[in-house]
C-alpha cells in the first residue's frame, strides 16, 4: 500500500494541542510523510468525506466547550442531517488534552470519538486523554499513545518508514542591510472595520491602573480601565476581553545577547514549504520586521519550554554534556528527569537558553518560529457594564508572582505586563478584543440570580449587577469571599451602595480575619433557607465564579447539602436536583486554574 497524506487537524485554546500537533507533523515528515497541519476552523469539513487518513487533536476548554478555533466545525459536525456512514473511508486517531480538576475532563475529545464513530469512520486505536494533573503532565499520556498511533501506522502502511533527520526550518530569515527605526507606534492597528478580532484587535487607550489591595497585603491586585470608543465593542455580563501581552525588556535584552541578536536589525520572513501556514502569528508579523518586535511580541520567551523545545534544541548541540541532557529530557525515560528541572520549579524558556549556553550559541535563527511558540492570547472576565460605563471596559486582574526553588520569583507575564503600563507616564494603548463567555444571565425581570464570587471570580458578577441594576432587576444575592475585610474586599463601596438601595443582598466571608477560616461555601450552608426558597420557589439562577482549585466543588457540595436539609432530600436526590439545574443552565460556573 502505498503512503498516505496524513492530515492533522487541532483545536487549541491556549497554544497546548497546536503544538502537539505540530510535534505529531514533525515525526511525521521524519517518516517521509506527506502531512498537512490545519485548526479545525482553517479546514473545509465538508472535505472530510474524502480524507483517508487524520489525526485529530483536541483540547477542552471551560465546562466542557470546545476551543475558538474548532466552533464551526463543531456545529457542522453535529449537524442531525449528516448521513450515517458517511466517514466510512476515514481511517483516524483522536488526542485530547484536558485536566482532570474541572468536572467535564476531556469532554470535546470524548464527544468528538463517539461522533467519528456515528458517522461511520474507523478509529485506528483509543482515544488518548492527557491530563495536565499527572504528576509528568501531559505528556505521560501523549508519549505511549504516540508510540502506539505510529505502530499501527507501521502495521497499515509497512512503506512508512522512520528516519530522524534534522527537518529544515518552516521559514528563513533575510535579514535587510539598512538598519531603520521601526514605526513609532507598534500598537497602531487598524479602526476602520466595525467587528473586532484576534486578527483586528481594537487598540484600546489605558485610562487608570490602581492597585485595589492593601499595599501590606501579599497580592498586588490591579482595577484596569480601557477606553474603547469609536470601537463599537460590545458586550453583556458574563463575556471576557482578549488580549496579547508583551515580553519583559529585559528578558527581550537578555535573548538578544544570548544569541547574538542585533535587536534593531530588520528582516523578511520566507516559507520553505507549504505548511507553514500552521504559523498563524507570520501573517500578524509587519514585513520587514525588527528583531526587538518579533522578540517582544510574538515569541513566547518566558513560557515553560515543552518537551517538542528540547527535541529540537537538542539538534544543535555540538557540547557533548549539553547534547546528552537535551537528548535525556527529549526522550520517554526522562520525562521525569525533565519535569523535575523544568515543570516544578517553572523555569522558562529564557532560563533554560542560558543553562545550555554552547548549545544557545549554535541555534539557527532560521529556527525561530520552530523553536518558540507564539505568545497566546489571555483572557479576562469583564467587570464591568456598558450600561453603567458607557465606552470603558474594566478588569480585576491578580498580579501572578510566587516563588518556587528558582531564586527569581516566577511571574505572570500578562498580569505583570498590565501591572507595568502606567498612563501617567503617556498614552497606553493596549491592542484587544471581545468574545462571548460561557456565563450566561436571565431575561426576565423577576428571576432571582445568585451569585459566588470569592476574589477575582467577583469580576463577572460586578458586570452583571451593574446590568441588571441598570435593566430594574433588583432579586440579586451575592457570595463574596477574600481574607480580610480590610485588605481585599474589592468593590465594597458599590456593594454597599446597592444594599442600601435595596438592589442587593451580600454575604461576605473573610477567611484570615478570625481564628477558624471561613469560606463562602460556610456562608452558602448558613443561608440555606434563603437559597431553597429562592431556587425552589422562585427559580433562581445560580452561578459560580473563580479559582478552579477546591471553591467550585465546595461550593456545590455546599448547595447539595442545602437540598437536603431544607427540602429533605436524600444525598442522590440533591446530586439529580444539581444536575437537573446545570443542564437546563440554572446553574453555571466559570472557573480557572
Amino acid at each position: 500500500m502505498s503512503k498516505p497524506i496524513l492530515l492533522i487537524l487541532y483545536g487549541s485554546q491556549t497554544g497546548t494541542a497546536q503544538d502537539t500537533a505540530q510535534r505529531i507533523a514533525r515525526q511525521a515528515k521524519r517518516r517521509w510523510l506527506q502531512v498537512q497541519v490545519l485548526p479545525l476552523d482553517n479546514y473545509n469539513v465538508a472535505n472530510l468525506i474524502s480524507e483517508s487518513l487524520v489525526v485529530f487533536v483536541c483540547a477542552t476548554t471551560g465546562q466542557g466547550d470546545p476551543p475558538d478555533n474548532m466552533k464551526n466545525f463543531w456545529r457542522f459536525l453535529f449537524k442531525k442531517s449528516l448521513p450515517t456512514g458517511s466517514l466510512s473511508r476515514l481511517d483516524c486517531a483522536i488526542l485530547g488534552l484536558g485536566d482532570s480538576s474541572y468536572p467535564k475532563f476531556n469532554f470535546v475529545a470524548k464527544k468528538l470519538h463517539k461522533r467519528l464513530l456515528q458517522l461511520g469512520a474507523s478509529i485506528l486505536l483509543p482515544v488518548g486523554l492527557a491530563d495536565d494533573q499527572h504528576d509528568l503532565g501531559a505528556d505521560a499520556v501523549i508519549d505511549p499513545w504516540l508510540t502506539s498511533f505510529w505502530e499501527k501506522l507501521f502495521a497499515l502502511y509497512p512503506s512508512v518508514a522512520d528516519h530522524f533527520i534534522l527537518l529544515p526550518p518552516t521559514y528563513t530569515f533575510h535579514f535587510l542591510d539598512d538598519v531603520k527605526e521601526e514605526t513609532a507606534d507598534r500598537l497602531r492597528i487598524s479602526t476602520d472595520q466595525t467587528v473586532h478580532s484576534q486578527s483586528q484587535p481594537f487598540p484600546a487607550r489605558l485610562i487608570s491602573n490602581k492597585r485595589v489591595t492593601d499595599l501590606s497585603h501579599f497580592q498586588d491586585v490591579r482595577h484596569i480601565e480601557f477606553d474603547i470608543t469609536g470601537s463599537s465593542l460590545e458586550f453583556d455580563a458574563g463575556d471576557v476581553v482578549m488580549m496579547r501581552p508583551c515580553n519583559a525588556p529585559e528578558d527581550i535584552q537578555q535573548f538578544c545577547q544570548l544569541l547574538r541578536l542585533d535587536p534593531e536589525v530588520r528582516f523578511t520572513l520566507k516559507a520553505t514549504d507549504n505548511s507553514a501556514g500552521m504559523y498563524a502569528c507570520v501573517s500578524r508579523l509587519p514585513q520587514p520586521c525588527t528583531v526587538r518586535h518579533l522578540v517582544e511580541r510574538y515569541l513566547d520567551i518566558a513560557a515553560v519550554p515543552r518537551r517538542s523545545f528540547f527535541e529540537l534544541l537538542s539538534t544543535f548541540a555540538t557540547n557533548e554534556l549539553e547534547r546528552e541532557k537535551l537528548v535525556e529530557f527529549s526522550s520517554v525515560a526522562g520525562q521525569a528527569e525533565l519535569h523535575s528541572y523544568c515543570n516544578l520549579p517553572r523555569r522558562t524558556t529564557l532560563e533554560v537558553l542560558a543553562d545550555f549556553p554552547h548549545t544557545t550559541a549554535e541555534l539557527k535563527v532560521d529556527y525561530l518560529l520552530d523553536l518558540f511558540p507564539e505568545i497566546q492570547p489571555r483572557s479576562f472576565s469583564i467587570a464591568s457594564s456598558l450600561q453603567a460605563h458607557p465606552h470603558r471596559l474594566q478588569i480585576l486582574v491578580a498580579v501572578v508572582r510566587y516563588k518556587t526553588k528558582l531564586y527569581k520569583p516566577r511571574r505572570g507575564l500578562c498580569s505583570t505586563w498590565l501591572a507595568s503600563l502606567d498612563p501617567a507616564q503617556g498614552d497606553v494603548y493596549v491592542p484587544l478584543w471581545v468574545k462571548k463567555g460561557s456565563l450566561k444571565f436571565p431575561k426576565e425581570k423577576d428571576t432571582p440570580v445568585i451569585m459566588v464570587g470569592p476574589g477575582t471570580g467577583v469580576a463577572p458578577f460586578r458586570s452583571a449587577l451593574q446590568e441588571r441594576v441598570a435593566e430594574g432587576k433588583t432579586a440579586n444575592v451575592l457570595f463574596f469571599g477574600c481574607r480580610s475585610e480590610s485588605k481585599d474586599f474589592y468593590f465594597r463601596s458599590e456593594w454597599e451602595e446597592m444594599m442600601n438601595a435595596g438592589h442587593l443582598t451580600l454575604f461576605t466571608a473573610f477567611s484570615r480575619d478570625q481564628e477558624d477560616k471561613v469560606y463562602v461555601q460556610h456562608r452558602v450552608k448558613e443561608s440555606s433557607g434563603l437559597l431553597w426558597d429562592l431556587i425552589a420557589n422562585k427559580s433562581a439562577c445560580f452561578y459560580i465564579a473563580g479559582n478552579a482549585k477546591q471553591m467550585p466543588a465546595s461550593v456545590s457540595d455546599a448547595l447539595k447539602e442545602v437540598f437536603q436539609q431544607e427540602g429533605g432530600m436524600s444525598a442522590e436526590e440533591a446530586e439529580q436536583m444539581f444536575a437537573v439545574l446545570e443542564r437546563t443552565g440554572r446553574l453555571q460556573m466559570e472557573t480557572w486554574s
